[in-house]
């Protein structure tokens, strides 16, 4: 699939010269077709624990991949070990060598080296779950992942959240302000995703990743962060 989206994306670039910008929107959808500036940039995609919003998170992989970019994979320790309805976590590190022809980072020592060699132009973690992000804000460093966004902001580049936690807008709420306020940290833009039954829950809008990392990268939040 990944393959077939590069031959895509290289054959409509020819196409583009001749037939204008919406030979791009044919082939990757209104989100995704200003964002070819993603090719030959490094970045890093770390996945935590919210295995309900994985065929999201893989389906925007997928899309930075074939936009041209350069990507690593980083799983946390969650991530790595936990089988779900879902799936099970092998198959899904294998399908993430598989579309970034690269092994994951599964270790805070491999993530370590990210900060000294500023491996990535930018990084996002996605899904990034209340866990992650309660540790993020008071300075946890006790996962691969984790441990990668520590390193990466050292260079000062931005890291991109995709949220999705049952416990935002509970005793998270606090992180996630705290969170805001830090530099070169941005918000894919988020909402409630089942109000009645999960009040507190907020789940990012995965189909504006692409707006997100396009702005992110001239360091500027996305607007609104608030989505409906």
């Amino acid at each position: 699939m990944v393959q077939k989206a590069r031959q895509e994306y290289q054959s409509s670039k020819a196409a583009v010269k001749e037939k204008g910008c919406g030979e791009i929107k044919k082939i990757f959808g209104k989100e995704w077709r200003e964002s070819m500036e993603l090719n030959g940039k490094n970045i890093g995609v770390a996945f935590t624990g919210s295995f309900c919003t994985y065929k999201k998170s893989f389906s925007e992989l997928e899309k930075i991949v074939a936009a041209g970019a350069q990507v690593q994979t980083i799983f946390s320790d969650a991530a790595q070990k936990i089988d779900s309805r879902f799936g099970e976590a092998d198959g899904f590190m294998k399908k993430a060598e598989e579309i970034t022809g690269k092994k994951p980072f599964l270790s805070i020592k491999e993530s370590e080296a990210i900060g000294p060699c500023a491996m990535f132009d930018l990084m996002v973690i996605m899904p990034c779950t209340g866990n992650t992000i309660a540790k993020l804000a008071n300075g946890i460093t006790d996962s691969p992942v984790l441990m990668a966004a520590k390193a990466h902001l050292r260079n000062e580049r931005p890291l991109v959240l995709c949220m999705a936690s049952n416990d935002a807008l509970g005793m998270n709420m606090k992180n996630i302000g705290v969170l805001m306020n830090v530099k070169n940290i941005y918000f894919v833009p988020f909402s409630q995703d089942d109000p009645e039954k999960k009040p507190n829950s907020l789940v990012a809008h995965f189909e504006k990743l692409a707006d997100t990392i396009k702005l992110a990268l001239d360091g500027k939040q996305i607007q609104p962060v608030l989505a409906l």
